[in-house]
């Protein structure tokens, strides 16, 4: 239960350009008034990384002023756990508890992405999983999520769909995670969404066109929102027949449907 005298957590969106080289776009063109005002009014935040942003806060000023000089807001870093170590320990359950202090003393306190929604395919989760668990309201906010445009862009079934993440590195693995994600979209007729690290973008293509049944339908949104971006969806044999080439520095989002 909420209480007035907690501060809330708000859930930041951030603009799909993170570390693609030249390519920032517009904020305005990419969030709602509303996310920038926020933003610049917020002054205390929970990140992924401080350096970036405060990057995104520059860019919020420009159109925006901050509240308060940038050098003066409080970025705390979300937690990493130890190598190897997935599962929350109570040390890390302290450290994500620890963040929420601004918003226990009755700040607004903001949770951002390197890039779209916090806490979608994000660590931010944890943090928003602390918060309900402390009573704080949490308050989500409208913003580019790439798995989201990527299969409204890609004609797949948007009934019933899958964010599975990222595939086993192993090419044995891979190929057995390939062939059992595409039997389950045929047994429940369901869009498997997938991502990689940009440089192994084009090692999973040819993961997918190796592995898949020739009718199978496969969709690549790469750089959506930029203004590079691009959305080709086919079925494997016609990939196979022309095949297209992917940038090793920009995010690509995966959808096949058997």
């Amino acid at each position: 239960m909420s209480s007035a005298k907690l501060g809330r957590l708000f859930l930041v969106p951030n603009a799909l350009d993170f570390g693609v080289e030249g390519a920032a776009v517009d904020l305005r063109e990419v969030l709602p008034a509303r996310v920038i005002e926020t933003a610049a009014r917020l002054t205390h935040w929970a990140a992924e990384n401080a350096k970036t942003t405060r990057a995104f806060l520059k860019r919020v000023d420009a159109i925006c002023p901050l509240a308060q000089p940038l050098q003066e807001l409080q970025i705390s870093e979300l937690p990493r756990p130890p190598k190897g170590q997935h599962k929350p320990t109570p040390e890390t359950d302290k450290a994500w508890q620890q963040l929420l202090a601004p918003a226990l003393a009755g700040h607004d306190l903001g949770l951002i992405s390197e890039a779209g929604l916090p806490a979608v395919a994000d660590p931010g989760a944890m943090l928003v999983a602390a918060a309900h668990a402390a009573g704080i309201t949490v308050v989500p906010m409208s913003g580019p999520s790439s798995l989201l445009l990527a299969l409204a862009a890609s004609g797949l079934n948007g009934q019933s769909f899958a964010f599975v993440g990222y595939l086993p590195v192993d090419a044995a693995q891979r190929g057995a995670r390939i062939r059992e994600l595409e039997a389950q979209s045929l047994r429940q007729q369901q869009t498997q969404l997938m991502i990689e690290t940009p440089y192994r973008n084009s090692a999973l293509l040819e993961a997918l066109l190796t592995q898949l049944k020739p009718g199978t339908r496969l969709s690549i949104s790469c750089g959506i929102s930029l203004a590079q971006g691009w959305t080709r969806s086919a079925s494997v044999a016609e990939w196979r027949r022309q095949p297209s080439s992917l940038p090793d520095k920009v995010p690509a989002v995966f959808a096949l449907l058997a």
